[in-house]
This record gives structure tokens, sequence and C-alpha cells, in this order.
């Protein structure tokens, strides 16, 4: 890694945390590190200040308040994976982070981090987006439908801190997703969900933002089944194209992830 001076600190309240932010120059919050040290060891981030929000407690939890289940944003994607909470209340969201990475990223890297840095071939997001789930900060919520703006881009105000994300429990759900064979990223990912009134579908890894696939709702709300999500095709217009699949390959992909995606959810 390059020498990349920066001061770090480990505050223990999230007013402490946005208070240092506050007072930097150019300062970044670290829950993880998955997505902020590997663009600090590329150059492509030199942060002033990196702000650690380990110590913060009250931040890592998952719990069911009713029909919603809620995940705190320092939770780590192995303790979404292993929680017989989410196992029981959104099978789907439990096997989307078991196939997040490879372990040491699962070990480390956090729900909130993810989500708050919308990385275009994350996994969460399609969750998230799919799932219509609302995003609690330290200063207002976010329905999910409005917070993801743009590649590596939200709605997330300057030093605003993302604290807990609750998603409405789904009738039936599933996640399916082509991971590029190094990274495990998503080059597609696809989260199907079915509220019995109306389905959800949300796709990672194919554009520079997640964004929801309407045909494909549509086609679903009427026949929830494997086929018709197979037979919704995705326009290639405007989405990722570079050596390991171009933006035709990828939208062909979309098709066929959620053709399993459904078949997950099915069972």
């Amino acid at each position: 890694m390059y020498p990349v001076p920066f001061h770090f600190s480990r505050p223990t309240t999230l007013e402490e945390a946005e208070k240092i932010f506050k007072a930097s120059a150019d300062a970044k919050y670290l829950s993880g590190g998955m997505t902020l040290i590997p663009t600090m060891k590329l150059r492509l981030a030199a942060p002033q200040d990196v702000i650690d929000l380990e110590k913060i407690p009250g931040m890592a939890f998952t719990r069911r308040e009713g029909d919603t289940l809620v995940v705190g944003a320092r939770t780590r994607h192995i303790d979404v994976a292993d929680s017989d909470v989410v196992k029981a209340a959104i099978p789907a969201l439990s096997f989307l982070a078991s196939h997040i990475g490879d372990p040491a990223v699962r070990n480390r890297g956090t729900m909130g981090g993810s989500v708050a840095n919308n990385d275009p071939s994350a996994d969460y997001p399609s969750s998230v987006l799919a799932l219509g789930a609302t995003i609690t900060t330290t200063r207002r919520t976010i329905a999910a439908d409005e917070f993801f703006t743009g590649m590596f881009s939200t709605a997330l105000e300057e030093a605003e801190i993302l604290t807990s994300i609750a998603f409405p429990i789904p009738r039936r759900a599933g996640y399916a997703k082509f991971p590029n064979p190094a990274s495990r990223y998503a080059m597609v990912g696809v989260f199907v969900a079915d509220f019995g009134n109306a389905v959800r579908v949300a796709v990672t890894g194919a554009g520079s933002c997640v964004f929801r696939q309407t045909e494909m709702e549509q086609a679903l709300a009427k026949n929830f089944s494997p086929q018709a999500a197979s037979a919704t095709k995705q326009s290639a217009d405007g989405l990722n194209g570079d050596i390991h699949g171009s933006a035709e390959y990828r939208a062909h992909l979309v098709s066929v992830m959620a053709g399993r995606a459904v078949t997950a959810a099915l069972g």
C-alpha cells in the first residue's frame, strides 16, 4: 500500500463522529473498509481524516419488529448470513450475504458500509431496493427508491451517518447473481420480492447504479414464474461493458438471473 498520510480516529458516539467529520476538510467514514481501503490503495481516494465507526455501540444487530426486519448498519455480512432472525424472516437476504466476496470480506464488511458506498457491483443495494427498505440515518429516514442516486452516489448528505435499515418482510423472495470469478462481485445480480399484492425486482452489477426492472415486475405480478422472468428482455442501453462482459451480455444475464431468483423464491 502506498503511504497516504491521514488522521485516524475511533469515536465512541455518533455525535462525536459527525463532529470530527464536519471539522475536517476531507473526511471519510470507515465501516468495514471493503470499499474505502482498496480505493485508498489505488490512490483513488486520499482523505485527510478516516473515522472508524467500529467503537460506536448499538449499531450491530438483527431483529424483527412486527412485519419488518431491522438490521444495524455495523452488522457484518457474516452475521447477516448466520442470523436465525434473518433466515426466518427473509431467507433470500441471508443467502445474499453468504455469497458476498470471500470469507475475509464477509468477516469485515458491513451492510451499512456497502449500502452507503453504493458500489455498482455490490449485492446489498439490490435487496434494499427490491424489498422497498427504509434507511435510517442520524438525521432522517429515506425510502429505498430515493436513496440510490448514481454510481457511488446516494442521498446521504455531508457528515450524515447511516445507522440501520428496515426491510418489509415479503411473502417470498429470491436472489441470484453471476459473480466475477476473481472478485466475486456481481457482474449481474437480481433480487426478486413478492409481497402478494405487488412484485419488486432490482438489478445490480449491470449498470452504473442499482435499478428496478419494472417490465419484469409487471410480468411477475401476473405470473410469478421463472419463465415469465426469463422471457422479459432487458435493454442493453446504458449498461456496463468491459473486458468481463459486454452490455449485451449483461442484458442477457439479467433475464437469466431473474429466472433463477424466482426459482429460488419458489423454493
